[in-house]
């Protein structure tokens, strides 16, 4: 994986509520380390007390961070103020590298899937470094993406359309919100928008809908998967839980996976042929009824708190 690690900070009307490690591509990385899967992350941490508080909380998650990793930077935040229906606002004091000694272990090491996205592909310098590694790691690992869009540190709307296109068109799985392509395309529907990327190369397309669930798109079609009902705290890294948990389920169908050119290829035709007809086969159905449940547990306590592979097994109440 490939991606930032920050330290949420979490106010309301009443002040700061407290910190809470984050940052998309870490929150992805914990939850799927959390659901029994090794995960080797990509990242920029300082040495600073934020930054050793991170780290520590993704090692106790199962994560591995690649060399150079952690240096003598300062720890990225992001404040996130929540509203009183529990969504969240977001402002930033984040810079996005990758240490030479990073870049390095990404091309030497032996990835079995790929997880990019959020602010790590978006902004400058290190966002070309995603780029170039997704497209060098690609032919011998699946890909999935999140762009995850944070308005308050992208630039123009059209180059930002066709930076994530370009991303959407490398990935075999993306999740998007409704919100990021409301941002994305003003004048379009989401599910129109959503239904155009399924066709400009991924396998199966996600757009997450807020209380009112998800919908997956494929080229032969769609599919609603309702949320449960819950109590919201609050919606901190619940795509996030979503995104761990989607990718869990498809590499346990041996869906995503790779590890070498002709095993990924194999792969690859698996996923595609799951999700060629105009039905979704019931593997990839229970998959999405799978994180979308895990976005639910996490709504249901505060910041980003994925579930573990025991709470997602527990049966619902």
């Amino acid at each position: 994986m490939i991606g930032e690690a920050l330290t949420d900070i979490l106010t309301g009307p009443a002040g700061v509520h407290g910190e809470h490690p984050g940052g998309s591509p870490a929150n992805v990385a914990l939850g799927l380390g959390r659901l029994g899967h090794p995960v080797r992350l990509a990242t920029r941490i300082g040495r600073d007390r934020t930054g050793n508080a991170l780290r520590a909380w993704l090692e106790r998650g199962g994560t591995e961070l690649l060399p150079g990793s952690v240096g003598d930077v300062p720890t990225s935040s992001a404040t996130a103020r929540v509203r009183p229906d529990g969504t969240v606002g977001y402002e930033f004091d984040l810079v996005w590298d990758l240490a030479p000694a990073t870049v390095e272990a990404l091309r030497s090491g032996p990835p079995a899937h790929l997880h990019i996205g959020s602010v790590a592909t978006a902004l400058p310098p290190g966002a070309d470094l995603v780029l170039a590694a997704t497209e060098e790691t690609r032919p011998r690992a699946t890909v999935s993406y999140d762009p995850n869009i944070r308005p308050a540190l992208l630039g123009d709307r059209a180059h930002e359309r066709a930076r994530v296109e370009h991303l959407v068109a490398l990935s075999d799985v993306v999740k998007a919100s409704d919100e990021d392509l409301a941002w994305l395309y003003p004048d379009e529907d989401p599910d129109t928008a959503a239904a155009r990327w399924a066709r400009l190369g991924p396998a199966l397309v996600v757009l997450t809908r807020g209380p009112r669930g998800a919908r997956a798109w494929w080229r032969q079609g769609h599919l609603d998967v309702p949320a449960p009902p819950i109590r919201v705290v609050d919606t901190v890294g619940a795509g996030d839980s979503f995104m761990s948990a989607l990718v869990s389920a498809l590499l346990r169908r041996d869906l995503l996976s790779g590890g070498g050119t002709s095993a990924t290829a194999a792969t690859r035709a698996r996923l595609r042929e799951a999700t060629g007809a105009g039905a979704l086969p019931a593997e990839v159905v229970e998959a999405l009824r799978y994180a979308v449940r895990a976005a639910g547990i996490t709504c249901s306590r505060p910041g980003a708190a994925p579930p573990t592979y025991e709470e997602l097994e527990r049966p619902p109440v």
